[in-house]
């Protein structure tokens, strides 16, 4: 048989697979999410994401220092209230003495080098456990503007360096950029959750935080998972708004809208490996029916590969420790 072009040729030893790859992973990729609560000495595994914990501040100020000494300097940072601190209009999130804010200080004083993410949404000390202010068992889009504005100025003058306003209202990304700048924080960045579907994967984080709605479901806000040009619409929105990064929520079932934004947008794309995209790989790899290395890999080689320029991702340290 005479064929003048075998692509096996470029995948005939170590050396020229290497030569030839197209995607590469590297710790620059990645943000790592981390879940704080209050007190001190606290280092609590979550049940449902084997080797991810909750750590109280001072334990994540050593658990920073250890990643940055694995090259990871991308961190975004999600609070567990206990409910009495929660109410139905999510005052704690800009209480100035409330212990996030504090801890998102003290990790930026002491590792300034470091790109601090917070989370930019009411559900964490929401008495609802909604995203957004409850009346009469509808979310308010307008009215909830105003309290993700005073949380975001909060968060920003605690020294964070991008927001990730993840509430999904509509008009959102605009009226943060507005009053960040009118409040002198034009450098802050505002990484919108863009595209965040409502998905069935983000039962672990809910069981990390203890946020999950207490009524009902998010699918008035959050997107339907059958639709993908309304991305477009949310990105498109986002983009005229100030957003500085476009983020599709979930990775793995919705590499098409990764790649879809890619093609159309000139931001920055990310997209979040989210809790549930996590746990399944860890259950799998702990009954011994897939390797949880290499699936890993396989599953953050194909985020980047959709066009994902920063991803989220809880393998962020288990990732950086198999480099080292």
């Amino acid at each position: 048989m005479s064929m003048l072009r075998r692509p096996r040729r470029n995948r005939k030893s170590t050396a020229v697979r290497d030569l030839v790859r197209e995607t590469t992973l590297s710790t620059e990729d990645f943000i790592f999410p981390l879940f704080l609560v209050s007190g001190q000495n606290q280092k609590v595994e979550v049940e449902s994401m084997p080797g991810i914990y909750r750590f109280s501040a001072d334990l994540m100020l050593k658990e920073v220092e250890e990643c940055l000494k694995l090259g990871i300097r991308a961190f975004d940072v999600f609070p567990a209230y206990p409910e009495e601190l929660k109410d139905s209009m999510a005052t704690e999130s800009y209480n100035p003495d409330t212990f996030y804010l504090k801890a998102l200080r003290s990790i930026k004083e002491n590792f300034p080098e470091i790109c601090l993410m917070s989370d930019v949404a009411m559900d964490p000390y929401s008495s609802d456990g909604h995203d957004g202010i409850v009346k009469d068992g509808k979310i308010l889009n307008d009215e909830t503007l105003e309290v993700l504005a005073r949380m975001s100025l909060a968060q920003a003058d605690a020294g964070v360096d991008i927001l990730g306003p993840s509430d999904m209202m509509d008009g959102r990304v605009g009226f943060i950029r507005e009053e960040l700048d009118n409040a002198g924080f034009t450098d802050t960045s505002i990484m919108s959750y863009t595209a965040k579907y409502a998905s069935s994967f983000y039962g672990p984080f809910r069981d990390a935080l203890d946020s999950a709605p207490k009524f009902g479901d998010k699918k008035t806000y959050q997107m339907d998972p059958s639709n993908s040009r309304e991305a477009l619409i949310e990105a498109d929105l986002d983009m005229e708004e100030g957003a500085d990064f476009l983020m599709v929520k979930p990775a793995l079932a919705y590499l098409d809208i990764i790649q879809l934004l890619n093609q159309n947008f000139d931001l920055p794309i990310a997209a979040y490996n989210v809790s549930g995209e996590y746990s399944m790989i860890k259950a799998s790899a702990e009954r011994g029916w897939i390797d949880g290395e290499k699936a890993m890999i396989e599953s953050l080689l194909s985020i980047k590969r959709a066009g994902a320029k920063i991803i989220l991702t809880y393998f962020a340290k288990e990732f950086a420790l198999m480099k080292g």
